[in-house]
């Protein structure tokens, strides 16, 4: 099992509770982003402790391959790590973006798509996101509003608490608002098109960059009722939030220790820790602890995974890739 040195992102709304959040030294904040696990080049996490310290993750996938992160995924991937995991605090909103599927993506960039899941693990009184259209829209319509700055007004609003989930397939436009702190699971892609930024300055004092072109192929017209993610919490056991071609991901909220049988599964699994603490044991007795704002990697080579919680609670969101 592996722990990896986060990355700290500080773009220009990011906010200051991740420092306090993840129990490191404070003086690192503002953080926007903390990149947990990253194989993007340029952008890659490093182990942080063990006999593996020092090594990237695209490292370990090119020495361990298969016996790391999947036969499929290995076949499938190559080197690039299926996943990017994240967490994200927003002091000011985010722009209104959009990102790329996989065939324009490949097509434009020679990288993967960026369809996204967000569960939130802290939101201040008023928080809240916005995601999708809230009636259906021509794409006449959005360029419309798109040049007289108020495309905010044709997208849903949802007032957001901890434990909320969003599922953001790549294409639907989306935000993040002020107060929101949320752990987000995505395919491994860092392809983002900026549609409205509120005419925000960038740290470097200039205009930041619209993709408002780009944005318009990308998009997605369809005008869904609802784009939340519902879901029942089941205190230890199981609750499947999400399963599709890019990833799986459960919920663990854990009182008393239990076992995951991985023997079944031909893929690496991530372990976010959003609440409590713990410690995690594989089938060849190795144990690594976890606790609020850690995440671990698990080899496609364990067979089984034991959850055990410190004191009175460990929450986990758990993902992984089925082939």
């Amino acid at each position: 099992m592996l722990k990896f040195r986060p990355i700290f992102k500080r773009p220009v709304w990011g906010g200051e509770r991740i420092a306090a959040y993840k129990a490191i030294d404070a003086a690192q904040a503002p953080i926007g982003e903390s990149w947990e696990l990253s194989g993007l080049p340029g952008n890659e996490t490093i182990v942080a402790e063990g006999v593996d310290c020092g090594l990237t993750l695209r490292e370990l996938v090119r020495r361990d391959g298969e016996k790391l992160v999947g036969r499929a995924n290995y076949a499938r991937y190559g080197e690039e790590f299926p996943l990017l995991v994240k967490f994200i605090d927003a002091r000011a909103d985010l722009s209104v973006q959009v990102h790329p599927n996989d065939t324009l993506a490949r097509e434009r960039h020679d990288c993967s798509g960026k369809s996204e899941l967000w569960y939130v693990v802290r939101a201040e009184e008023g928080a809240r996101l916005r995601i999708g259209f809230n009636r259906p829209v021509t794409p006449e319509e959005y360029e419309l509003a798109v040049k007289e700055c108020r495309v905010e007004e044709l997208m849903s609003e949802y007032t957001i608490a901890p434990g909320d989930l969003f599922y953001l397939p790549a294409g639907r436009i989306h935000t993040i608002g002020a107060g929101s702190m949320l752990v987000e699971i995505q395919q491994p892609s860092d392809i983002t098109y900026r549609i409205y930024d509120y005419g925000r300055l960038g740290l470097d004092g200039q205009p930041r960059e619209l993709h408002t072109e780009l944005a318009r192929e990308a998009i997605d017209y369809t005008c869904l009722p609802d784009y939340q993610t519902h879901y029942t919490p089941c205190p230890d056991q199981a609750v499947q939030l999400i399963r599709n071609e890019h990833f799986t991901v459960s919920l663990f909220d854990l009182t008393r220790p239990q076992i995951l049988d991985l023997e079944w599964l031909d893929s690496c699994v991530v372990a976010v820790c959003t609440v409590g603490a713990g410690t995690l044991t594989d089938d060849k007795g190795h144990a690594m602890s976890i606790r609020q704002g850690e995440t671990i990697l698990i080899p496609a080579s364990a067979k089984c995974l034991q959850m055990s919680p410190a004191a009175e609670q460990l929450k986990l969101l758990v993902s992984w890739i089925e082939a």
